[in-house]
């Protein structure tokens, strides 16, 4: 038996200060790591030393020919668009929910985002692509949200019916798969994040993939221009004379993200395997409460569990508005289950809506952006409830209290305010 909801006066179900998840885990090996590159070097201008090992590292590790590091996801994707040879009023697909960060550097490209629905999940919708396609397209960009692979069998077909580059944000994926395959590696390039929560972490960092080696020629010259764009692109490449420059920007990583990334990349498949144990309990678990939906997993795909995403079913609820249910939820001291803000629709974003305040002069989209333009993403949204999952069998009790938590909020939703109760019929 529950008892009163900790919102009316109970006892919390959780009574343990938080944070109650912390991520990424560092330990002794770690800050001997940092230490040492602290002591070793503090800037590498090249392609040597600890940012050397950190991309032969995942060259190794996704099976790609490329990897080159820069100092966020989000100059990891700029570079990965101008590389793709993203110009001026050309047009990409993106998932109209996912972080702007996917879609932003394209503005600075004077380049047109064009936003599509997504699924449930928030991932692209592959049956609402073709739709979208006009002479002007030239790339999809592929959002993998929460760490759950996008259907890219059904996303490649589309676009190589109408031979458009795919690009991935791998962002929140790192070591995901489909059928063996790592998220990463099913387009012409794919940018990830090595921002602190992400499940591969250097606190700050990011890095593109590709097996193009005119992919990777231009991704050097834009993101590191002087020595390494010196010593890495051919001296008969038609890049070659802008070397010295590049495009202008340095978007190099530190050293000491690095060193951090580098640690995290060899615990990479122990971490994302106890997370895969510890989501398949809190999914099992969570999937049976009253006003809670978890999506099945397709078979073959592998995620890596960024976060656990559940979507609020007012409806079992009497019609409880979620803020209701998530506000029981973080007096019950579960204060981890969170609700996506900045990550969100696009067409809610003002640089959405009206980009030429801040690009005076840009390419117009096909159709302005406003809000209710696309149901399933934005009720996706409003609906969305998630947790970070846990990787330590030790962790298994707190996610268990978790569930706990929200069997007692679920139990007892006729005792908060203001809720509404249907008729039976």
């Amino acid at each position: 038996m529950t008892h009163r909801l900790a919102l009316l006066g109970g006892t919390p179900e959780i009574t343990r200060s938080g944070p109650h998840f912390t991520w990424p885990p560092m330990d002794n090996a770690t800050e001997k790591a940092v230490l040492g590159q602290l002591r070793t070097d503090i800037s590498i201008p090249g392609r040597s030393g600890v940012v050397a090992d950190l991309e032969n590292a995942l060259q190794d590790y996704f099976g790609v020919r490329h990897a080159i590091t820069t100092s966020s996801g989000t100059a990891a994707l700029y570079a990965a668009y101008w590389a793709a040879r993203i110009g001026p009023g050309d047009e990409v697909i993106v998932p109209a929910w996912t972080f702007h960060a996917t879609a932003s550097p394209l503005f600075h490209l004077r380049a047109v985002p064009v936003l599509c629905e997504t699924t449930e999940d928030g991932n692209l919708d592959p049956a609402r692509i073709e739709e979208l396609i006009t002479p002007r397209t030239r790339a999809v960009m592929v959002t993998h949200l929460w760490g759950r692979p996008a259907p890219m069998a059904a996303i490649r077909a589309v676009a190589d019916a109408h031979e458009l580059a795919v690009l991935e944000d791998g962002s929140h994926a790192h070591g995901a798969s489909i059928d063996g395959q790592k998220v990463g590696t099913f387009g012409l390039a794919s940018a990830f994040s090595l921002n602190g929560p992400k499940p591969l972490s250097g606190g700050e960092g990011g890095f593109v993939l590709t097996d193009d080696d005119d992919t990777y020629h231009r991704v050097i010259t834009f993101a590191h221009y002087n020595k390494r764009a010196k010593t890495e692109i051919p001296k008969r490449h038609r890049l070659a004379p802008y070397a010295v420059t590049g495009a202008g920007l340095k978007l190099r990583i530190h050293p000491l993200a690095a060193a951090i990334a580098l640690d995290q990349l060899g615990r990479l498949d122990v971490h994302l395997t106890g997370r895969a144990e510890i989501a398949a309990h809190l999914a099992r678990e969570l999937a049976r409460v009253p006003g809670l939906h978890v999506e099945p997993i397709p078979g073959g795909v592998v995620p890596s569990w960024y976060g656990l995403t559940m979507l609020y079913r007012p409806e079992e609820l009497g019609g409880l508005p979620i803020e209701k249910f998530h506000d029981a939820l973080l007096a019950e001291g579960a204060t981890a289950y969170d609700r996506p803000g900045s990550t969100c629709p696009m067409n809610q974003l003002p640089l959405y809506q009206q980009p030429n305040l801040l690009f005076p002069g840009h390419p117009h989209s096909h159709r302005p952006y406003r809000p209710g333009m696309f149901p399933v993403a934005e009720h996706a949204h409003r609906h969305t409830v998630k947790l970070p999952v846990w990787h330590r069998s030790a962790d298994l009790e707190t996610a268990e209290a978790y569930v706990h938590a929200a069997v007692k909020v679920s139990d007892h939703y006729k005792e908060l305010p203001n809720h509404v109760v249907k008729p039976q019929p």
